[in-house]
């Protein structure tokens, strides 16, 4: 065993933003274990370097102190994130108390060695010393809230980003209270709206400024104070640098997916990597994640209602797109408890447009709702039968808006000015966002008209010689433009209605919703699709915001509607070879559960691990990584003799639960995937047709994901062995595809 003052430690002064030994454990307890703790470091020493550690909480006081080994370095081979575990030795009294604690708090700290954090890469425990390492300085103290750093003391650091706290924003970080009225959210891409019922009869509640929405858009103004809605639309086109829109697209998302890398430099702010990896957004040398944009915006529409009423809100019924996954949904509850609101039910837009289409009318028909707003589309069929409302097919994309006709214009206004001028468009960003203004206003124009002039003035100079857009738009080219958008609209229709083995004829009404399906050519089309004109039944902009209220007035009510929604996308698990394999299908009504029993596959074998996708495609990587459930501790026996009982459970909210549970000894892990981890580890390992990763890890849970990791705490998180593979964890991979063949056959 180390000893604690060991000649010539290195010492290691980590100060961390947490007040209490609780709040660290709820916080960062994925990180550490009885024996040792992960830290992510810009430079590590070598596996057998001892190290003194003293961590301190926010106040100064001592959290943990102890003399420590560092057992093994990862991201050092260009695969993963630099970091180091060490393995703590000697402890100060009051150390080994806290860590008797964390014990008792997480399961996964019974671990004698320090974790290996998903996605930071394989451990490596055998790096030898540089030949020349710098001199390091006798104790290093790292800036609060970030990882811990060992620099040499002769490199300038580059100033770090600094991950924004959700109290700096004045952000609800409580549970919110479950009392008071409960108001309608309809929380859009490109506006969002709050409604209320009044004398039984629904009704949106103006903002501040008098207009029925507020739009979805935060900024720091030229003095550097923040504000949303209106006064942040406002100064678009004076600082988009500092405007953030959109966020819808993007909220649940990983920063490293396909998708976001290909829509991120389509915006005018700067989308960056959060702390866990999701997606976030950069202003000035601050990170906000996506849950903290979307909670101010919520946070606003929430004071609306109040000044409105008259009386303080903490209850929402807040909607989603239909084909959110299970990410995306969970981020949007994380968003409405930090704006202060209690959720008590999320859901889906062209649900809630059906309610305000029919509630009350006492119908019986089949009607399909196309939602086409500022950045998602959907379709969903419904059967209304009086007060039931049951959801039978749904689809959409999620990347699919007025926000892609509005791309498609400025494209070709930039490839005129090109043609015209013989020089290419070389303005700034606020040139740019004027073009986009203008490109908004002359589509919403062309509605009414046949053509319109597009001119913005001095758009940019070309040597010394300012110039200016000018182009004459007409409604054959902008039908010519976006066609293929609204082509990509109808044949999600067609989808949808195939699911089911449904026709256009099939369909009484369809109900247009989301201020895009103002279009023309979405009339034209849909009218051509269908056979029939939509229903002009529903207001476009208010009608999700109607129904979210009307389903927040029924509740507890004993003759409230009855709503019975679909799974909008497959869950199930990744099978090696990379293929995807559904447990739970497309369009299952809700809530779903479904149970399969497994057994071990090798003698002695102690730990069963299963990795959940949510998606359509065949194959795992391209659809959305949700977590990876491990079972571990359990009982050495032979091959067969332990039962394992796995349970997928989706509410009605389309929230997934995974539960795992051994017969014998009752051992059970619940999972809700709450933590979004960065999949790719996970989705290359799946690749490899016959090997799985030799030691599975949990999710890395760091301070700027507070709320997320304290979820996470209740679930197991694995045990990670002490060496390298060897040939038992070459049998534990055969065992873990045996029983994954078991369960789901070769196919």
């Amino acid at each position: 065993m180390a000893e604690l003052n060991q000649a010539g430690a290195v010492g290691l002064v980590v100060k961390l933003p947490f007040a209490t030994p609780e709040e660290f454990l709820a916080k960062y307890g994925g990180n550490i274990t009885r024996g040792g703790i992960y830290l992510r470091a810009k430079a590590v020493r070598p596996p057998g370097t001892a190290v003194t550690l003293d961590l301190r909480l926010a106040s100064g006081d001592r959290l943990l102190y102890t003399a420590a080994i560092v057992h093994f370095v990862t991201g050092q081979q260009g695969q993963g994130i630099s970091g180091m575990g060490l393995k703590f030795g000697e402890a100060d009294p009051p150390t080994r108390r806290f860590l008797d604690a964390a014990v008792a708090i997480l399961p996964h700290a019974q671990s004698d060695v320090p974790p290996v954090p998903n996605g930071v890469g394989p451990p490596d425990f055998t790096v030898p010393a540089p030949a020349a390492a710098p001199a390091l300085p006798p104790t290093v103290a790292a800036d609060p809230g970030a990882p811990a750093r060992m620099d040499a003391p002769a490199a300038a650091p580059a100033p770090a980003l600094e991950m924004v706290t959700d109290a700096s924003l004045g952000l609800n970080i409580e549970e919110p209270p479950r009392t008071g009225p409960v108001i309608g959210i309809d929380l859009g891409t490109t506006n969002s709206c709050a409604a209320f019922v009044r004398g039984n009869k629904p009704g949106v509640l103006p903002s501040r400024e008098g207009h029925n929405t507020v739009p979805s858009i935060l900024a720091f103004n030229q003095r550097g104070k923040l504000v949303v809605g209106h006064p942040a639309k406002g100064q678009m086109l004076t600082n988009p640098r500092q405007t953030v829109y959109g966020a819808k697209r993007l909220v649940g998302r990983p920063y490293a997916s396909p998708i976001v890398g290909q829509i991120k430099g389509r915006f005018h702010y700067e989308i960056a990597a959060g702390q866990n990896g999701e997606a976030a957004v950069r202003l000035g040398d601050r990170i906000y994640s996506l849950q903290q944009i979307s909670a101010l915006i919520l946070r606003e529409v929430r004071e609306v209602a109040q000044n409105q009423l008259g009386q303080p809100i903490s209850r929402a019924v807040i909607t989603v797109p239909a084909y959110y996954n299970d990410n995306q949904r969970h981020a949007v509850r994380e968003a409405g408890k930090l704006a202060g609101l209690y959720v008590e039910r999320i859901l889906n837009e062209p649900t809630a447009a059906a309610l305000a289409y029919g509630y009350g009318k006492k119908l019986n028909q089949r009607v399909l709702v196309y939602d086409l707003g500022g950045g998602t589309f959907d379709a969903s069929v419904l059967e209304l039968n009086d007060t039931v409302y049951e959801v039978i097919s749904t689809g959409g994309d999620t990347f699919l808006g007025g926000i892609d006709f509005d791309n498609a214009i400025v494209e070709y206004l930039l490839q005129e000015f090109e043609r015209q001028t013989g020089r290419a468009f070389q303005g700034d960003r606020v040139a740019l966002q004027r073009i986009n203004d203008a490109a908004e206003r002359a589509k919403c124009a062309l509605s009414e008209r046949s053509e319109m002039r597009v001119h913005v003035a001095f758009i940019t100079m070309i040597d010394n010689k300012p110039y200016d857009l000018d182009v004459t738009l007409t409604r054959q080219k902008l039908i010519a433009l976006t066609e293929g958008l609204v082509d990509r609209t109808v044949q999600v229709c067609e989808e949808v209605l195939q699911a089911k083995g449904l026709k256009p004829q099939d369909i009484d009404e369809v109900i247009l919703v989301g201020g895009q399906s103002r279009f023309p050519l979405v009339h034209e089309k849909i009218t051509k699709f269908f056979g029939q004109p939509p229903s002009k039944g529903v207001h476009p902009d208010e009608a999700v915001a109607l129904g979210a209220a009307l389903l927040a007035h029924s509740l507890g009510q004993l003759e409230g509607v009855v709503l019975i929604d679909v799974l909008p996308m497959a869950i199930g698990v990744g099978l090696p070879g990379g293929r995807f394999k559904p447990v739970l299908e497309r369009n299952v009504s809700l809530p779903a559960v479904k149970s399969y029993t497994l057994s071990t596959h090798r003698d002695g074998q102690t730990e069963l691990e299963l990795t959940v996708f949510q998606g359509d495609s065949e194959r795992a990587q391209d659809n959305e990584y949700l977590g990876t459930l491990r079972l571990a501790g359990l009982p050495k026996k032979p091959r067969g003799a332990v039962q394992v009982t796995v349970t997928f459970e989706v509410n009605n909210e389309s929230l997934l639960k995974v539960t795992a549970k051994e017969g014998t000894t009752g051992r059970e892990v619940v999972s809700t995937f709450t933590t979004r981890d960065t999949p790719e580890a996970v989705k290359a390992r799946l690749a490899q047709e016959e090997s799985v990763a030799a030691a599975p890890v949990p999710p890395v849970v760091t301070p700027g994901n507070a709320v997320a990791a304290a979820r996470r705490v209740a679930a197991s998180v694995p045990v990670v062995p002490e060496a390298a593979p060897d040939a038992a964890v070459v049998s534990k991979q055969k065992g873990f595809m045996g029983w994954l063949k078991g369960l789901f056959g070769r196919a």
